[in-house]
């Protein structure tokens, strides 16, 4: 709210060239209502604030940015400019933004960096895409096991400012081995003399930087860590990775996963998952959904190739066509409903493979039960339209349509899962364009045997 009221004070004061107070009365503000502030202004006043802020706080709201903003804001930028903010962001957030860059920028990008900022963007890059290599930090606290509880805190006070985070501090041996973690709390109530392995437990949980970015998110939901370590195949500590990473790789899972659940393809080119919106290019968007509504397309073709075989129940039964959108599209619900709770129940893990025979048995009584009951609900007014007959197969259909279409959303994610795929690709218009299909099968054989 506070934001809201001073956006147009900011903007007046960069319009008046007043950068001062215009400095003054942002570096108050976290860096994350910044970003905000300068995705709502036009695009030369946005040039203009981040020239003006302080350079590392310039680097902080950077960082905040979203990937169509940091290219827009790099061209506008000269190489100085973008030199001095390359220098100021963290080792992870450098390589994340190369990373998302076009080919072209990516080049002015690493040419404008120092040679250490090269070497330790270089060494992020070469781990694999969705690897935890990409977003670990190499600022982290080291301290000794045979140091004190107070020559640790010296050195956590000399050092500290370089680190990443200072709430958890890593002992390492001579050759940099990761031996464990230690909370900051216990070395500031430990009594001065007493040595650090006195202080060791040896519990801690670590991550290779080849590690999926998953499992960083899931290791830290489940230990409430707010950092990991990131050790080589020899164990010797190289980084460490964050909660607030993490966030943005969970945050981006979702994402995708949502995306791939409305049939919107997550990989346009290779960018990824749409971020926003508001943002992305009309190409992008198209590109993005063309594939598979052209794919639905052919798929729902089959559903008047179906309707074909039965033209001689159609034609003796009128009133069965009234009632074929209502069956459909109940299956299809049900069977999109079906998807997205299991497609989000194999995400988090509280369901696993060996789970199938449980899940099904259990989907076939819910599924069951849904059909019946809105058979009841609907066959009322097929005894009232189409009479006695018509009014058994709409009640038959229902439940069998219903109980059919859940067990394919059931079924569906758990094959991906199985053959190593994305579950999420069993989208909901994918699932609801199957349970047509096969809705149309059901109805019309059903009607065939009884009318």
């Amino acid at each position: 709210m506070l934001k809201e009221l001073l956006t147009p004070e900011i903007v007046q004061l960069i319009r008046e060239r007043q950068w001062t107070d215009m400095r003054d009365a942002l570096v108050i503000w976290p860096p994350a209502e910044v970003a905000d502030l300068i995705g709502s202004i036009d695009e030369p006043t946005r040039v203009l604030l981040l020239r003006f802020l302080p350079r590392d706080y310039e680097a902080e709201v950077f960082a905040e940015l979203t990937p169509g903003m940091h290219n827009d804001l790099l061209k506008e930028l000269t190489n100085r400019e973008v030199r001095g903010l390359l220098s100021e962001l963290n080792p992870d957030d450098r390589a994340a933004l190369i990373d998302e860059m076009p080919a072209e920028v990516t080049r002015r990008l690493m040419g404008l960096l120092s040679p250490e900022d090269l070497a330790e963007t270089r060494q992020l890059l070469g781990y694999p895409e969705g690897s935890v290599g990409r977003v670990m930090t190499p600022y982290f606290l080291d301290i000794r096991a045979d140091m004190t509880a107070a020559e640790a805190l010296e050195h956590i006070r000399e050092h500290g400012s370089e680190s990443e985070t200072v709430n958890v501090v890593y002992v390492v041996d001579n050759d940099g081995k990761l031996l464990d973690e230690i909370s900051l709390r216990y070395l500031v109530l430990a009594p001065p003399e007493k040595s650090v392995e006195s202080i060791m437990d040896g519990n801690f949980v670590s991550l290779s930087g080849y590690s999926d970015q998953e499992e960083a998110v899931a290791v830290i939901k489940k230990y409430n860590y707010l950092a990991l370590p990131v050790v080589d195949s020899a164990g010797v500590l190289i980084g460490i990775v964050t909660i607030d990473d993490l966030m943005d790789v969970a945050e981006a899972e979702v994402t995708e996963d949502f995306q791939k659940l409305g049939a919107v393809s997550v990989q346009v080119g290779g960018e990824g998952p749409i971020e926003s919106i508001r943002e992305a290019a009309v190409s992008i968007l198209f590109r993005s959904r063309i594939g598979w509504l052209v794919l639905l397309v052919l798929v729902n073709i089959l559903s008047g190739f179906e309707m074909s075989f039965f033209t001689d129940t159609i034609a003796a039964t009128v009133a069965l066509v009234f009632f074929l959108p209502l069956l459909v599209g109940s299956g299809g619900n049900a069977g999109s409903q079906s998807a997205t709770l299991l497609v989000r129940a194999l995400a988090t893990g509280n369901v696993k493979m060996g789970d199938l025979r449980r899940m099904f048995i259990k989907e076939v009584s819910v599924s069951a039960l849904l059909g019946a009951t809105m058979s009841a609900a609907v066959c009322g007014l097929a005894f009232y339209r189409g009479g006695a007959r018509v009014g058994i197969v709409v009640a038959i259909s229902m439940v069998v349509i219903v109980t059919a279409s859940s067990l394919l959303g059931l079924l569906l994610p758990f094959i991906l899962y199985k053959l190593g795929k994305d579950p999420a690709a069993a989208s909901a218009p994918l699932v609801a364009s199957i349970a047509d299909i096969s809705g149309i099968l059901i109805y019309f054989s059903i009607a065939s045997w009884v009318i």
